[in-house]
């Protein structure tokens, strides 16, 4: 009778189940597939998204711009103030050093003759003089004259101790300031160098398409100014009727097209010679934080313009909101100022009939617009 022979288990080497090789196979196969990949990327934004993203980071930036306007504008002021104080101070230790010297010459005296020496020796060590005098009996021992020094060394102490209280503070102020005017610069790049990196990764036909999207937006635009002259015009046409009908005769002095009621804005020469300087900026290049003469940013360029009016306006578009009279937008007269989205940062000067002059956005030029191109806050009329 053959031996019976025993099966032994498989050796970890040896020849597998089938299902156990299948298994191997597939695993082998999609670490393979995985090796060859290429690594992952994000998926590549649609051209609509880049145009939304671009134009958010450039409106960003804008407002990233205004934040620098702001403390650039406080820094300098805070410069001038914290010169004054440090000038004044120079000033206030000079009298002090002299009233310490006439001081001291009495003190000297006094040494001499063994008269009350040491009271005036402490009075010109002690901290705060005035205390030294309501602990001793020194006014008492000394003449007139003495008493007088004694005043006015203490009062140019006092003063030159404010005076560099004063100073230091705003001196820890400006440097505030200062880095919060650093900080807004290098956010504004940080944002405008992102818009940049966007576009460069644009092909050519996606930058033809993307400029196509612009002329559409514009062209909208224009299509709603062009609304807003003819309804404008035409209600300085039914205003030029319902005067006539009242008086019998024709005023012959009805408002043009882009103005409203309040009367024509041809006689308004302060808003004429606002208008003239936007103009003649038209074509110069948009920069940040600029305000002229050969480059300009938003509230820069409004603030120049106004200033050639003989009408000082606030650096940022925050603050000029504030100064005028605000109005609706079919009452807008040239020479106002057009404000726009939630954040106000941006403003052009409207020149009627929709449209208005502004330095738009970096790469742009000053250039004339429909104030439809972006969505307005808020009209104000500053003079």
């Amino acid at each position: 009778m053959a031996p019976h022979r025993r099966s032994r288990p498989p050796s970890p080497m040896g020849i597998r189940t089938p299902a156990i090789a299948t298994a191997a196979l597939t695993s082998v196969a999609l670490l393979s597939q995985t090796a060859n990949a290429a690594p992952s990327e994000e998926p590549r934004p649609s051209l609509e998204e880049v145009e939304k993203k671009v134009d958010d980071l450039y409106r960003q930036a804008e407002a990233a711009g205004e934040k620098y306007n702001a403390a650039k504008e406080k820094t300098t002021k805070q410069k001038k103030r914290v010169d004054t104080l440090l000038d004044d101070v120079a000033r206030r230790t000079e009298k002090l050093n002299d009233a310490r010297e006439e001081l001291g010459t009495f003190a000297a005296a006094q040494y001499r003759t063994g008269a009350a020496a040491p009271d005036t020796a402490s009075l010109l060590l002690a901290d705060n003089p005035q205390d030294y005098f309501d602990q001793t009996q020194l006014m008492d021992r000394l003449t007139s004259r003495q008493k007088q020094s004694v005043d006015d060394y203490v009062t140019q102490q006092t003063a030159t101790t404010e005076k560099r209280q004063e100073a230091s503070e705003s001196l820890e102020t400006l440097t505030r300031t200062q880095s919060s005017l650093k900080t807004s610069k290098a956010d504004v790049q940080r944002k405008l160098a992102t818009a940049r990196d966007l576009l460069s990764k644009l092909t050519t036909e996606e930058k033809a398409r993307l400029a196509a999207i612009e002329r559409q937006k514009q062209e909208e635009a224009q299509r709603k100014a062009d609304e807003l002259a003819r309804q404008q015009a035409a209600d300085a046409e039914r205003r030029r009727q319902e005067a006539a009908q009242g008086t019998g005769t024709s005023t012959g002095s009805g408002t043009a097209s882009g103005t409203s009621g309040s009367g024509s804005v041809a006689s308004n020469a302060k808003a004429d010679k606002a208008l003239a300087f936007a103009r003649a900026q038209i074509g110069k290049p948009y920069v940040w934080g600029a305000s002229g003469p050969g480059s300009y940013d938003c509230s820069g360029l409004t603030q120049a313009a106004w200033k050639a009016a003989g009408v000082t306006l606030p650096r940022t578009t925050w603050d000029q909101v504030k100064t005028g009279t605000t109005v609706s937008v079919n009452s807008a007269q040239p020479g106002d100022l057009v404000f726009f989205y939630d954040d106000i940062s941006h403003v052009g000067i409207y020149i009627g009939d929709g449209m208005m002059i502004h330095a738009p956005k970096p790469g742009a030029y000053v250039r004339e617009e429909s104030i439809y191109y972006m969505p307005i806050h808020s009209v104000v009329r500053p003079a």
